[in-house]
């Protein structure tokens, strides 16, 4: 058993060497400014070990802007960013929210050349159109292996947002209820599609309040789902705005009254309650019971300081005796 840990202590010991060995010699060449393919092979080596090396990829960056693309065709260069797509398609697998490498497929596809010739529309048909479609298609590979990766749905609007060919808001937006149906926990799903439906609703290609409804009843079933799931809340807080609307505030004061009595323990509902109370108290003050409302808020904060005592004096400092700005907009975001 001793020789067999000796095998292995040495065996690690080695591959360290090695590692800092390629990492001298890496470094050592870019103090010399060498721009050459050989100095290109070897940050391919010393990145493929260690992903978050963002200076190598820096220094890969000026490699081939330097040294390689001024002796290469168009052809040439469009074949060396292909094959770096492909080198951090296989990292992402691996390591799938390091940022540095979402970083330099952007940066290879900001740099592919245009391509030659029109297809029949009329349109380019170069290579940059087509890295962008297939762009988006690994992306959506990297969001079916891990639908709440942040770094994929950033990366998502990026593409998205500089294809070509752009794909539509509501072809986007059915997307992101895919996404949302499958897994209502999705955060990341909820933001992009409260960014599209801001668009949407300010373009007015979607109409605005049918189409708020539709988000009521998606979130509503979300919340009734597993009302301890803070995404749900957090889209819910941002389709309710500011409370301008006394009629949806009351009913969905109700909705989650209702999901209160049967979940007494929530603590996001208890939460919720507490805001869009004070939401009234600040915009309708003149046509509701403000003693009332004012208790029901005193009374939640109690509950609240009990089911959550970590945050006790945060619930304290909570004034429900005036009619200013709530000031729980953010308390779900940061608990």
């Amino acid at each position: 058993m001793h020789g067999v840990k000796r095998v292995r202590q040495s065996a690690e010991a080695s591959k360290i060497r090695e590692y800092l060995a390629l990492t001298d010699e890496v470094l050592a060449k870019k103090a010399a400014e060498d721009w050459s393919r050989e100095a290109l092979s070897l940050t391919t080596r010393l990145l493929q070990i260690n992903p978050e090396f963002y200076t190598v990829w820096n220094y890969r960056r000026n490699i081939l802007l330097q040294g390689v693309f001024p002796e290469s065709s168009p052809a040439d260069i469009n074949d060396l960013l292909t094959d770096d797509l492909s080198m951090t398609t296989l990292a992402l697998k691996m390591h799938p929210k390091v940022y540095w490498i979402w970083n330099h497929r952007r940066w290879c596809l900001e740099n592919v050349p245009d391509g030659p010739g029109t297809d029949a529309e009329g349109d380019i048909n170069g290579w940059r159109k087509t890295n962008w479609e297939n762009e988006l298609f690994v992306v959506d590979k990297m969001l079916d292996a891990d639908s709440r990766n942040f770094h994929a749905w950033s990366y998502r609007r990026y593409v998205l947002a500089r294809m070509p060919d752009a794909r539509s808001e509501t072809a986007e937006l059915a997307y992101t209820t895919r996404k949302i149906e499958a897994n209502f926990s999705n955060f990341s799903a909820w933001h992009q599609r409260s960014k599209l439906l801001s668009s949407l609703w300010g373009s007015g290609k979607l109409e605005c309040s049918k189409s708020k409804e539709e988000e009521f009843e998606l979130v509503r079933n979300a919340m009734y789902t597993d009302p301890n799931d803070q995404s749900v809340w957090i889209y819910h807080r941002w389709l309710m705005g500011t409370g301008e609307e006394k009629e949806i505030l009351d009913r969905e004061i109700a909705i989650i009254q209702e999901l209160l009595d049967e979940q007494s323990d929530s603590k996001w509902c208890m939460e919720s309650l507490v805001h869009y109370k004070r939401l009234l108290l600040q915009k309708h003050s003149s046509i509701i019971d403000v003693g009332n409302v004012t208790n029901d808020c005193r009374q939640l904060l109690r509950g609240l300081r009990e089911l959550d005592p970590a945050r006790r004096q945060r619930y304290e400092d909570i004034d429900v005796s005036n009619e200013g700005q709530p000031e729980m907009s953010n308390t779900i975001r940061h608990s």
